[in-house]
């Protein structure tokens, strides 16, 4: 049987008397690009930073192609590439001299790096920018240096939190090609966001985050029904305002 890209098994993290995480259960399937979407604080983060590597979760296990990422850290992490949401960079150092800095901490040989901080950045339409401390980037171009750093060691697996959060339309143009270029290479890519139009548009599974818990997974047909947006199931799922939206008085003529 063939491991999944991604197995979150019973994953809980609670804060005082917040269950950020509630025993959640997915399957990441190989080859898949797979959206996690729900509400702000819905628990994506958490989540997400439980089953990298990032976040130790309080109970449940997270395993990457089969590999438990906290038995078997190293192993795990090799398999994936993460871009982390509000991702910290060395900020005194250029684009290159970080990924050179983080390929070499990774044990790859010194002219792999070269030659694929040459291909990342040039890919990524940041090789103009090769020179520019990472202090001076855009908002746009911390992401794209974020998903090189996350792409430098080839994973096979990729998870990004929020990565097109904030980012204009040309950078969000490229950052899309290159993660459907990596699911059509035999990648698999797990992408959370708030923005459903997004995960419809690139995502073939999805899964809907609400409290901590998952109340819906599968492929986009599956969760989204026949006829219906992605948007329309997650509202009817996850919205707790039952008298509908109330008028302002106050702004009525």
């Amino acid at each position: 049987m063939t491991a999944a890209a991604l197995e979150l098994t019973g994953l809980t993290k609670v804060y005082g008397a917040n269950v950020a995480v509630d025993h959640l259960c997915l399957t990441i399937p190989q080859g898949s690009f797979y959206g996690l979407v729900g509400q702000n604080g819905a628990g994506k983060t958490t989540a997400l930073s439980m089953a990298v590597g990032l976040l130790r979760p309080d109970s449940g296990r997270a395993r990457i192609f089969g590999a438990d990422v906290w038995q078997d850290p190293h192993k795990a992490k090799e398999l994936v590439g993460v871009l982390p949401d509000g991702m910290a960079m060395p900020e005194r150092l250029t684009g290159r001299e970080v990924l050179t800095y983080l390929g070499l901490l990774r044990g790859l040989p010194e002219r792999v790096v070269a030659e694929r901080a040459g291909e990342l950045l040039s890919v990524l339409e940041l090789d103009q920018a090769e020179t520019t401390l990472v202090i001076e980037y855009s908002t746009g171009m911390r992401k794209k240096i974020g998903l090189a750093t996350a792409l430098l060691h080839a994973p096979r697996l990729l998870v990004l939190d929020e990565p097109f959060e904030a980012v204009d339309p040309v950078s969000a143009a490229t950052i899309k090609e290159i993660l459907r270029g990596f699911v059509a290479g035999g990648g698999s890519v797990v992408l959370s966001s708030h923005v459903m139009a997004l995960v419809e548009q690139l995502c073939d599974h999805v899964g809907i985050i609400d409290k901590g818990k998952a109340v819906a997974a599968g492929t986009l047909n599956e969760v989204r029904g026949d006829g219906e947006s992605l948007e329309d199931t997650f509202v009817e799922l996850v919205a707790t305002n039952d008298g509908g939206v109330k008028g302002l008085s106050w702004l009525s003529r």
